[in-house]
């Protein structure tokens, strides 16, 4: 399930801690045991852990100024997770109250909407709502390091891939079959984004691309997100032209 969030307000973030005050917001929101299971457990495949739900960028006109970011309204937020719990319960949790910060800015609702889930064809193209990223953690000299990959690099959409899959596993016990891969059809340089998230900078890309193989993976990564890291805010897309 995929909800859209309406905001009445000028939202002013800012810009290094961008993701975690958006995922903070989120997590006040949930019913406490949801929030509670999901930030210490969550749903386990193997030595990982999923959360298994993500997140838009706020969507509005914005503009950045002096490591602020500020987002006049009309200001959306999207949400989605295959959880009908999380979903469900976010709504009800917003809906009791009558004051919501997202940072330091008290926001006020116009409207929550569920959003439909669109048709999935073997080809399909989306549009990244929040960056996209896939990566290897190794030891250098002793330390743990890590390696984010561009979406042009041939390990980029198996990564992908591999990633969905243990997440389908993670949640419903059982193996998924098919294929997908991921194509880059149109980024650049500003489609990369370096995240600093609690200390640690992720490397994330925007931009377009095209989904080829089971429709399932693609309705399934529409509810969880392509790529790692999507509870802090990565991996969300949408569909647009599919022609």
């Amino acid at each position: 399930m995929r909800i859209v969030i309406e905001f009445k307000n000028e939202i002013f973030l800012p810009f290094k801690h961008y993701n975690h005050i958006l995922q903070s917001f989120i997590y006040r929101n949930l019913p406490k045991n949801l929030a509670k299971f999901l930030h210490e457990e969550g749903f386990s495949h193997g030595k990982r852990k999923f959360k298994l739900f993500t997140f838009s960028r706020l969507i509005g006109k914005s503009k950045i100024k002096d490591e602020f970011i500020k987002i006049s309204p009309p200001v959306s937020l999207k949400i989605s997770s295959p959880q009908k719990e999380f979903i469900i319960g976010l709504i009800n949790e917003i809906m009791k109250k009558q004051k919501l910060k997202i940072g330091e800015n008290e926001v006020e609702i116009n409207n929550i909407r569920v959003e439909q889930k669109p048709q999935f064809e073997s080809i399909t193209k989306i549009k990244m709502l929040s960056p996209m990223t896939v990566y290897s953690t190794f030891k250098k000299e002793g330390k743990k390091k890590q390696y984010f990959y561009n979406p042009k690099e041939k390990d980029f959409s198996r990564l992908i891939e591999e990633n969905l899959k243990k997440k389908y596993k993670a949640f419903y016990g059982k193996d998924i079959e098919g294929r997908l891969e991921v194509y880059p059809l149109h980024i650049d340089s500003k489609d990369l984004k370096i995240v600093y998230f609690k200390g640690t900078v992720i490397k994330g890309w925007m931009g377009r691309y095209e989904l080829r193989g089971d429709e399932r993976l693609m309705s399934w990564a529409w509810e969880v997100g392509l790529g790692a890291k999507n509870s802090q805010g990565f991996g969300m897309f949408e569909v647009i032209n599919r022609k």
